[in-house]
This record gives structure tokens, C-alpha cells and sequence, in this order.
């Protein structure tokens, strides 16, 4: 592609260890059509006659059909002398339609190619995503609604705290879910501009119309600034970083329902579908999917880790050194599909929701419940809290829990307990003292259930409208 300044031929090894091929053989749907698109420019430019512009659009579809394949695209990724995806493609329409194939690369750069490839596929990746965060969101919200008014030990520090619904457990994972999916969606609303048009660094020397390259790509428009259209990868660095609060928040969950599924536990059975036994103890059955899941935040955020050293302290404009930038943007495609069985194995998930409110009963959960009964009776929060604290130790060292202390035994802590202290940490009671918004109060969190699940339908019409 640039013969005609060097003499000599490229190192035979090094020529091998600088080809992108290997790995940017992905973006060959990317690739076509942004070439169909740069095409529609150059015609409307006056480069191409109209029987040329059908030419070529024809010849870069049949390629894109010629390895859509998993074959097809094992001959593109072992291509013996093209250096990169767009070098194939070229390739491939000299073999198709002679010289012609060589008129497309008028007025543009490669620098620019791939800019503009890599933002189309972040962006049909992002949505996979969404898509797939969604399903989970759901499928927690079906067993949210399945749980009713189950109750369980909400947790700090791993100890138990307060009584609170399960559903309203499993709402704070759908919170987390919106905002990653928010946070993806921002990602692709900024990264959504064309860089067609803008050259290897300067801008296109052709006077091309850059809109119609934008349009047709689904682009909100073309890039302001050449330089950094060619040179900037934030957006990667963008979408990997916002994978690794989907990470995170996956990871969570998959702890969790690790912990949970334990004997120690025993607030739920793991699906059979998703587990596996050992190859030694026949009575296992093992938390496979939650552990990988578990283990998977490495490597996004490690992939995350490597573009921001990547591209770290480069000069404008374009360096060789983007081309790491796209192996991390790839090794993260897992993820879509990972959701996607973490959405079946949430449906699957079966509750004990007999042992999870035997353990929110025990342990003085109604404790903070009770603190509050006091405050109600003018007592200020800090001498409650001491006084319910002076209970909850003389009741440990009756064994036994504060409902079942004597009204006379509850007295010596002070004389503001009266007989309305029992309904007034019991169960029920304790969940709907909470009676705020974002609270556990049973009627609060089925308004939340209503709530989040318009939220969702809302999300998923974004979709449908970004996709259209």
C-alpha cells in the first residue's frame, strides 16, 4: 500500500508481527459498510458514476455474504498477505472488480477507517449489552414479584442488620443495572460522530460532502476536528470502563448468591442447569457459573487497565500505537453472552424463604425498630439507642430475643416501655417503619416494583428506537 517510497521489502518476521488481521478480522461488517458509506460520498463528490457507486456497493456486500460464515471468517483472519482488515477488503474487490476496487480509497486514510469502524462496532456491541442487562433486569424483577412479602437479613459488614423484603434485595441490583446501562448508553451517544471525511490527520483533500457518510453509518454527525477523530480512543477506553461497573455489579450478585447458596446459609438452592459436581465428592454441587462470573471483572478491568497505558502521553495525531487498542475492545465480547446466562440462572434461582425469615427474626434485627419506639415516646435517639442496647445485652445473656422480655424486665431500662412496645417490633412492623421512599416498607417497595418495571419497559423503547 505504500511501495513507492521504499526500496527495500519488509522484514519477513516483523511484516507478520505488525498485521492487525489477526484480530481486526471482526470488523469486516464494520469495515463494508463504512466503505458503502464513503462510496456514497465519493459519488456525490463526482468521483464515482452512479453505475460505478452500484458497482461497488454490490461487490462489498457479496464479500461481507462471502465470509459471514465461520469459515468465511477464518479466511479473512488467515489471509496470507493482507496486513489488515481494510487491505483485505480492498484485496477482495480488486479479485471482484479490477481497478475500480482501487478508486474507493480516494480521498481517504486508513486512519480514519478505522476510527470510524471501531465507533460502529463499540457502539452495536454497547447495545448487545443493554440488551442483555435488561434480561437480567427482568428476570430479577419476576422473582422480585414472585417473593411477595418474603423477608430476609439485610447485611453490613457481613453481619445481620434489619429485616427487609427480598424483593426489595433484589431491586438494588435492578438500581445497579439501569445505572450501567445508562452509563453504556452515554458512552454511545458521545461516541456516535463519523470520522469519514477527516483524512490521515488534516481532513479529506477532497471536498466531500461528510453528512452523507454519517447518515447512512446512523451517526449523530460527522467529527468536529480531524486530529482527534483519527487519534482518540477515549471512546474504547469509555465503553471498558463502563463494562467494568457491569463487572462489578456482576460480580456482587454472583458473591452473594455464592454465600447464600452455602449450608451455612441455605437461602438458596443453585440450579442444576448451572452447577457442576466434583470429580471426588459425590455430594457436591458447585457454584460454577457465580465464580466465573466472579472472576470475569479481571478481565475487563484489566483490558480497561491496558488501553489507558495504551494511550497515555501519545502525541496527536494518529500513532501505530492504537492499533493495541482494539485487541482489548474484542476480548471483552464475552459479556453479552455471560448476561445473558446470568439472566436464566437468575429465573432459575428457588428461594428458602422459610429459613430466610427465620433468620431475620433472630439476632435483635427489630432492634433499630425498637430504638425508634422510644423516640416516638420523646426519648432522644442517642439514650434509645443505649437504652435498647442495655435490652439487647440482658436479653443475650437470658437468651432470648427482645419480643420475649417481660413488659417488668423491659422496665429496669426504662419507664417509657409500655405494652405497644411488643406490636411495635414485630415483623411487619419493623419492614414498615421504614415507610419511606427507597425504603422497605412493603407498600413502598411494591410501589418500587411498579416503578422500576416502566423504567425498564422505558430503557428497552430506547433500544428499539437507537436500533431502528
Amino acid at each position: 500500500m505504500w511501495s513507492g517510497r521504499f526500496r527495500e521489502p519488509l522484514d519477513a518476521e516483523f511484516e507478520q508481527w505488525q498485521r492487525s488481521i489477526v484480530f481486526d478480522w471482526r470488523l469486516l461488517d464494520q469495515e463494508v459498510a463504512a466503505s458503502k458509506a464513503h462510496a456514497s460520498a465519493l459519488a456525490a463528490a463526482g468521483v464515482l458514476t452512479s453505475a460505478e457507486l452500484a458497482d461497488l456497493r454490490t461487490a462489498l456486500d457479496s464479500i461481507a455474504t462471502a465470509h459471514a460464515s465461520d469459515s468465511g471468517k477464518a479466511t479473512v483472519r488467515d489471509h496470507p498477505s493482507a496486513e489488515d482488515i481494510h487491505h483485505f477488503v480492498e484485496l477482495s474487490l480488486v479479485e471482484r472488480i479490477g481497478a475500480l476496487g482501487l478508486k474507493l480509497h480516494t480521498g481517504r486514510s486508513r486512519n480514519e477507517q478505522i476510527a470510524t469502524d471501531l465507533r460502529l462496532y463499540v457502539r452495536g456491541q454497547i447495545e448487545l449489552v443493554v440488551t442483555s442487562l435488561l434480561a437480567w433486569a427482568k428476570a430479577l424483577v419476576d422473582q422480585a414479584r414472585s417473593a411477595g412479602d418474603a423477608v430476609m437479613p439485610s447485611y453490613t459488614h457481613l453481619q445481620r442488620a434489619e429485616p427487609v423484603l427480598v424483593a426489595h434485595w433484589m431491586l438494588a441490583y435492578v438500581e445497579m443495572i439501569l445505572r450501567d446501562a445508562s452509563r453504556l448508553r452515554d458512552c454511545a451517544a458521545r461516541l456516535n460522530f463519523c470520522p469519514l471525511g477527516s483524512g490521515a490527520v488534516a481532513g479529506a483533500t477532497l471536498a466531500l460532502d461528510r453528512t452523507i457518510a454519517a447518515r447512512e453509518l446512523n451517526f449523530t454527525a460527522p467529527t468536529p476536528n480531524s486530529m482527534d477523530a483519527t487519534s482518540d480512543r477515549d471512546f474504547i477506553l469509555e465503553y471498558l470502563q463502563a463494562l467494568t461497573f457491569v463487572g462489578i455489579h456482576l460480580s456482587r450478585f454472583a458473591e452473594e448468591i455464592t454465600l447464600f447458596a452455602t449450608a451455612e446459609f441455605g437461602f438458596v438452592a443453585l440450579p442444576e442447569a448451572f452447577s457442576t459436581g466434583s470429580s471426588a465428592m459425590p455430594q457436591k454441587k458447585n457454584p460454577d457459573l457465580t465464580e466465573l462470573i466472579r472472576a470475569k471483572v479481571g478481565r475487563i478491568h484489566g483490558a480497561a487497565e491496558a488501553v489507558t497505558l495504551q494511550i497515555k502521553g501519545l502525541p496527536l495525531a494518529y500513532n501505530k500505537d492504537m492499533q493495541e487498542t482494539q485487541e482489548p475492545a474484542f476480548q471483552v465480547d464475552f459479556v453479552p453472552q455471560m448476561l445473558s446466562l446470568v439472566a436464566r440462572f437468575t429465573a432459575a434461582l428457588q428461594f428458602n424463604f422459610t429459613r430466610m425469615s427465620a433468620a431475620a427474626q433472630s439476632g435483635y434485627l427489630n432492634a433499630m425498630a425498637a430504638a425508634t419506639y422510644l423516640v416516638h415516646k420523646g426519648v432522644p435517639f442517642r439514650k434509645a439507642h443505649e437504652k435498647i442496647g442495655n435490652a439487647v445485652r440482658y436479653a443475650l445473656e437470658k437468651g432470648v430475643e427482645l419480643n420475649e422480655l417481660t413488659l417488668e424486665e423491659l422496665r429496669q431500662f426504662g419507664d417509657e416501655f409500655a405494652e405497644d412496645f411488643f406490636p411495635a417490633i414485630t415483623l411487619t412492623a419493623t419492614l414498615d417503619c421504614h415507610d419511606v421512599i427507597g425504603g422497605t416498607a412493603r407498600h413502598r417497595v411494591q410501589q418500587a416494583l411498579a416503578a422500576v418495571s416502566e423504567r425498564i419497559a422505558a430503557f428497552s423503547q430506547e433500544a428499539l428506537h437507537a436500533g431502528a
